[in-house]
């Protein structure tokens, strides 16, 4: 039994390690920073080995890059399948059913792809080790460890219907625009219109905006038919970035707001709060951004707003020690509550991203619903009194101690 737990735990670290990536889990940030830089050394590798002077010079390098890389994927690839029943989504069915989901899943063919071509490079025909291109499909592991490129997969995936519209439309323009200049310039330019399919060459390329100028129309009615199409591609590249775009957008801001709200949720002064509640704090939230060495709060100082890092890290210089904070956490609550002084100087340890909450804004908000004041007022009594930095870096009790001190 003692085995079994002792396996099951191993597991769920390795879970823990593959798929998540927390601020204060050094083994998982660590992982995926080495993957990543592994992926991006590949392209590079395939990049610089398809000219021939570099892949006859530096042969071994890219040999040696290509036994570390693949040994790595095989055994990433192996823990993810063996870690799948870890996975949220999944703990509702048997273990085995739960892998199969991960190996048939898009991470999963994009993982099996980046190993399975290259062991089968060691067997195949010398000719057929055409297959190490393959390495270039290991870019699209970078989904994974990229929340801008997951979000834009994800602004693709839901505008998925709107994009298809998109090419159905395209569609319809290149045949109706090939059919319209067959008819004006077959006769004029037979080897170039003689036929819709040729003439369709022209109309994607002219739709396309891009205009190679290797097949033009001569005749009046084939200029006016081409001055359409222009004007028609123009809506037609339009069409789809809009649509793409603003999807993206959209993606980015939903993330931001979740990571806010959890940040938000997280802080014990708003522990408890419903989400109305939250919502209406998360309004009055307002970004800041320091340079690194900028100080953010100085020990002494009045109190007028409270932060939470969304980027970056910070230092705090408390009274015989010093600690560093970092994305998610948050300081300066209890001193704005109380219209207390800093009880610590804080400055930025790198380019810091801030959301602000005033004191104005905070008070207001507590006179404007009762519920936010009672829990508020609630959580000061509990703190009273204590003196350590909480675990997630709160200065509010080393501010409240002061503030307790200097009536």
């Amino acid at each position: 039994m003692k085995a079994l737990n002792r396996v099951a735990a191993w597991r769920r670290r390795v879970y823990e390690i593959l798929e998540h990536e927390p601020a204060d889990d050094r083994p998982a940030r660590l992982v995926s920073s080495l993957i990543v830089l592994l992926v991006l050394i590949n392209i590079v590798a395939v990049v610089l080995q398809s000219v021939p002077r570099y892949e006859q010079d530096f042969r071994a390098g890219f040999v040696a890059i290509e036994a570390v890389s693949l040994a790595v994927f095989t055994v990433e690839y192996l823990l993810r399948i063996w870690v799948a029943a870890e996975h949220a989504p999944h703990r509702d069915v048997s273990p085995s059913r739960a892998r199969w989901r991960y190996i048939s899943s898009t991470d999963g063919l994009i993982d099996l792809v980046s190993v399975v071509p290259f062991w089968l490079a060691f067997v195949a025909p010398s000719e057929l080790r055409i297959v190490l291109l393959f390495r270039i499909v290991r870019f699209l592991k970078l989904g994974r460890y990229s929340p801008a490129l997951r979000s834009l997969l994800a602004a693709l995936y839901s505008e998925r219907r709107a994009l298809f519209g998109c090419v159905v439309i395209l569609t319809g323009a290149t045949l109706l625009s090939a059919v319209l200049i067959h008819l004006a310039e077959r006769d004029v330019q037979p080897e170039k219109f003689g036929t819709i399919p040729d003439a369709m060459w022209w109309a994607i390329v002219t739709l396309g905006t891009i205009g190679y100028g290797d097949v033009v129309p001569v005749t009046a009615v084939g200029k006016m038919i081409a001055a359409m199409t222009i004007l028609w591609g123009f809506v037609m590249v339009a069409l789809p970035v809009g649509i793409i775009a603003t999807a993206f957008s959209e993606q980015i801001h939903r993330r931001d707001f979740v990571v806010t709200w959890g940040m938000v949720a997280r802080v014990p002064l708003f522990a408890g709060l419903d989400a109305a509640a939250i919502a209406d704090i998360m309004r009055l939230l307002r970004a800041q951004t320091v340079d690194a060495g900028e100080i953010i709060t100085r020990r002494g100082e009045n109190a007028h707003s409270m932060y939470f890092i969304a980027g970056g890290k910070v230092d705090i210089a408390l009274a015989g020690r010093h600690i560093s904070l970092g994305v998610g956490h948050f300081f300066g609550e209890i001193a704005v509550l109380r219209r207390a002084r800093r009880s610590a100087t804080v400055t930025a340890a790198s380019r810091t991203n801030l959301l602000v909450l005033d004191a104005s804004d905070f008070h207001m908000l507590m006179e404007r619903d009762k519920r936010i004041a009672e829990r508020v007022h609630a959580v000061v009594r509990e703190r009273v009194g204590l003196e350590a930095v909480s675990p997630k870096g709160d200065i509010a009790a080393g501010e409240l101690s002061g503030a307790v001190e200097e009536r």
